[in-house]
């Protein structure tokens, strides 16, 4: 809908039947020592044109390098009609839907998106979204917290294997609500968690186990023998996962004997650009007795008194996000507007599209692993299934290898040395289903020429 601003006649007038002659007058309860005259940093207003022109020169600073880049942001074909049905005034200006009667579409779409994250999940309830995978981890953790009774020491098990961005996020908002994060070590032939990693705590009281698959690494955990391990504790399980690689992978609902209890991640492999960073949004789905620790909204579908199909909030009141301490969460809305891509886009792909990208990551991966592997200086540091994603160890300092290949041009890979110090000179590589023969071939010839 068109943004049609107030003219000078028509705020004279608001003015003059409140009885005060200017703006300013509304807000002269406000102490003269508190304001200020002006925001000296802050440049002044540009023109349309000059807005376009400022942007378009930051876009194409960005450039378009060929990417082998992943942890956490992924490179994958977007259909033109994801965007272009996204974007319709529809959706693109809708926004809360509390008014039910008035918000039918909205809360439709969110219904079917739902939907299919819990057919994608194998779980049994799916939230609206929440603001990212990191945040959404942080949130997964303290919901745990709340929903597992049993516990009383408040330490979720962390494996070193998790996203770190994600681990930080989650250390930011739990740290400080008497929640320990506690450090699983890897193994160092396998990059995985193991079994033994997980003795340690054999014995101790833990509210939850965090289980990341693929892992930061792209290695695929064994869930099975990590899922019955923390349910034979006791403790919830947290399936962090990629839902793209879901289309091929068991579900998080299938782990173990019993399923993992929640299950979250970062939706952008589903429909959202990379965009320089963001936005992107993150999902969370839970067993059903778990269903009212679950943060954020969830929609539900009812039957009117004329037996017509409707669309409602449930489980949750718009006054739950004034309860302060007391709330569930504080998490006042969901990236509808990216879950609406992704919606649009599961829904353009079906399973066996999505299966069909999935495995296409997989083999492109393959591919990329074996030629790297060939050149002379570079080695596969973990053996072992794996997803889109792979580590390698150069004969020369990481940094300066990706330097050398982004002056060609490509964004050779995540330099894993600054968070895990034992990975030196060692990079995580990423092939999504975007990555060509050709392009394979012209990253494993500039980085050969680089090494040798």
């Amino acid at each position: 809908m068109p943004f049609v601003p107030h003219t000078e006649e028509e705020i004279r007038d608001m003015l003059s039947i409140i009885g005060v002659d200017k703006i300013d007058n509304l807000f002269d309860e406000i102490p003269a020592h508190l304001k200020i005259d002006g925001l000296a940093n802050i440049p002044e207003g540009m023109t349309e044109m000059e807005i376009t022109r400022l942007m378009s020169s930051r876009a194409a600073a960005d450039g378009h390098p060929l990417c082998f880049m992943g942890a956490g942001a992924y490179d994958h074909h977007i259909p033109a009609a994801v965007w272009q049905i996204t974007t319709r005034g529809e959706f693109y200006t809708s926004y809360t839907p509390y008014q039910a009667e008035a918000s039918q579409g909205t809360l439709q779409l969110i219904y079917e998106y739902q939907s299919m994250m819990t057919a994608l999940t194998a779980m049994d309830v799916s939230n609206a979204s929440l603001y990212d995978g990191a945040s959404g981890l942080a949130e997964a953790v303290l919901m745990a917290v709340r929903a597992n009774r049993k516990s009383k020491s408040r330490r979720i098990l962390m494996p070193r294997s998790v996203n770190p961005v994600y681990q930080k996020t989650c250390n930011a908002i739990v740290c400080h609500q008497d929640i320990e994060l506690v450090t699983v070590d890897i193994d160092t032939s396998t990059g995985l968690t193991t079994l033994d990693a997980l003795q340690p705590w054999q014995d101790d009281d833990i509210a939850a186990l965090v289980i990341s698959q693929p892992n930061f690494f792209g290695n695929l955990e064994d869930v099975d023998a990590l899922t019955n391990w923390a349910h034979e504790k006791g403790a919830l399980v947290i399936a962090l996962v990629n839902p793209l690689s879901l289309a091929l992978l068991k579900p998080p609902g299938e782990w173990g004997e019993q399923g993992a209890d929640i299950a979250c991640g970062d939706g952008q492999p589903l429909g959202a650009p990379m965009s320089s960073g963001g936005p992107y949004y993150g999902f969370m789905c839970c067993q059903k007795q778990h269903v009212r620790q679950m943060p954020g909204r969830i929609v539900g579908c009812t039957l009117d008194q004329d037996d017509r199909e409707g669309f409602v909030l449930t489980l949750q009141a718009r006054e739950q996000h004034i309860r302060r301490s007391k709330a569930t969460s504080n998490i006042c809305t969901n990236q509808g507007l990216v879950v609406t891509a992704s919606t649009i886009h599961m829904a353009l792909l079906g399973p066996q599209g999505l299966a069909r990208v999935a495995a296409s990551c997989h083999q492109n991966t393959v591919s990329l692993v074996e030629k790297l592997a060939a050149i002379n200086g570079v080695e596969v540091i973990f053996d072992g299934a794996r997803f889109h994603e792979a580590v390698l160890k150069f004969n020369k300092p990481a940094a300066e290898v990706l330097a050398a290949l982004a002056d060609k041009n490509i964004l050779g890979g995540y330099d894993l040395s600054s968070e895990f110090p034992e990975l030196d000179n060692c990079i995580l590589v990423c092939a999504t289903e975007m990555r060509s023969d050709d392009e394979i071939n012209t990253y494993a010839q500039a980085l050969e020429a680089i090494l040798c």
